[in-house]
């Protein structure tokens, strides 16, 4: 037996309902039960089985689960759709009506005491403002949406944890982005559950806190999970839009579980929209191990097509730390005038709080340009601040490279004792490339 009020909000309904319909309790109970029956029931004496909710909803003319919750079919049909609608308005870039839309949602699946739809609403919440970039506000609505969903069986609950891991990675906290993930992966593929699109969004979720831990080897195998795993598609908007229209046919027929069956499709590819900026994370990774290479050509061109992908998902914070590495590409190619400009035009977009690995990668990058130009004034300022970004983080493969350079910095200049001092910092930090202090790799997955 499923959910249901209790007998005497059944009852009160059963009298109400009967009522306005002007039918008698003979009439209602006809030919299946006494009016006695009827009587109790409405009086709240007695729990009604579900073949009497049935018998009486059909005397009713409502649905089952109306007489039983309160809560007609249809609403719930109804409230699916508009989830999918808001689903498809952030999908293309639309974050601040696709907040309006979800908090209303919210509401109304609060006061419905609808849990599922309640944690969809928190999830699409927190998706926008991981969009926009308010993380904290991001991060507490995944972990409600993770609150609705803990009976839930592990698969419906990734998208929260992967988003509450990824809100802690652009707030600079790698390594417990890095255990949340892991940890999920783990638990997926060890326990069996083999669930394509949960794997394919943590797998290109990890890949960025990999690289901003150093552990580069780890990163180019979730990246190969991940492309492995991504669905193949000629165009999700255009079979999600059909399917939305479908429901809506279905709903108006009063055919619930084709309309359910048809959103479930559409709510599928909108997420795989979404996946956008997950894929486009693994065209950055490939430009990000071409240049580790020297293959600086076929870097830009991977990084500039990631940094189409984000644009066109409206992903600033993502498109803002792309840019940070396509700079590099840039730089080492020899346009250093135009990698600056680059960085000039994102620094705004971040901060300690918001991509503070990139920020200092940023800080970073436009030092090493202040020296080629032997501004050491501004080169040292750039350091400094990056250093400063990188503690916080405990980003260690960078912090100790950037020791290394401020170290240098200082010397070249005469100041002996305080490169040494940057060398001892650097030196605490030091970490091999492709290695890190992470425990051991999560289970593979069939791929």
């Amino acid at each position: 037996m499923g959910e249901r009020d209790e007998p005497g909000t059944i009852g009160r309904r059963v009298q109400q309902l009967r009522v306005a319909r002007g039918l008698t309790q003979k009439q209602l109970a006809e030919p299946v039960y006494t009016p006695a029956y009827i009587s109790t029931l409405e009086a709240g004496r007695v729990r009604p089985s579900d073949d009497a909710l049935r018998h009486l909803a059909e005397r009713l003319g409502v649905e089952f689960d109306e007489l039983a919750t309160g809560r007609s079919a249809r609403q719930v049909t109804e409230m699916r759709l508009r989830l999918t609608e808001a689903q498809r308005v952030l999908a293309v870039g639309e974050a601040e009506s696709a907040v309006e839309q979800y908090t209303a949602l919210l509401a109304e699946a609060e006061a419905q005491e609808l849990p599922e739809e309640q944690a969809a609403a928190l999830l699409g919440l927190g998706e926008c403002a991981l969009d926009t970039g308010e993380l904290v506000d991001g991060r507490r609505y995944f972990e409600e949406a993770e609150e609705r969903l803990a009976d839930a069986p592990l698969p419906a609950r990734v998208p929260a944890l992967r988003g509450r891991a990824v809100a802690h990675y652009l707030a600079g906290e790698l390594r417990y982005a890095v255990y949340l993930l892991e940890s999920t992966i783990d638990e997926l593929n060890r326990g069996g559950l083999h669930d394509p699109d949960a794997l394919l969004l943590l797998y290109a979720s990890v890949i960025g806190p990999y690289m901003d831990m150093g552990a580069h080897a780890r990163a180019a195998q979730a990246a190969e999970f991940a492309l492995a795993l991504a669905p193949q598609s000629g165009d999700p908007a255009l079979v999600a839009r059909m399917h939305r229209s479908v429901a809506r046919t279905l709903l108006a027929e009063g055919r619930l579980a084709e309309a359910d069956a048809s959103l479930a499709k559409a709510a599928e590819l909108y997420r795989g929209l979404q996946l956008r900026t997950e894929l486009a994370n693994c065209h950055w990774m490939r430009g990000y191990v071409y240049a580790q290479n020297g293959e600086l050509e076929r870097a830009e061109a991977e990084m500039r097509e990631a940094l189409d992908m984000l644009s066109a998902a409206r992903a600033t914070l993502y498109s803002s730390q792309l840019t940070v590495e396509l700079a590099d590409v840039l730089h080492r190619r020899g346009r250093s005038e135009e990698a600056a400009e680059l960085l000039r035009g994102v620094l705004g977009g971040l901060s300690p709080e918001r991509g503070a690995v990139h920020a200092a990668a940023a800080h970073r990058l436009l030092g090493i340009i202040a020296e080629d130009a032997r501004d050491t004034d501004q080169a040292e300022e750039h350091y400094v601040r990056a250093l400063s970004l990188l503690e916080r983080a405990g980003a260690a493969g960078d912090l100790a490279d950037l020791c290394r350079l401020l170290g240098d910095l200082l010397r070249r200049t005469g100041r002996v004792e305080a490169a040494l001092d940057a060398y001892r910092t650097g030196l605490g930090h030091r970490t091999a490339p492709g290695t890190t202090t992470l425990g051991p790799a999560p289970a593979q997955p069939p791929v």
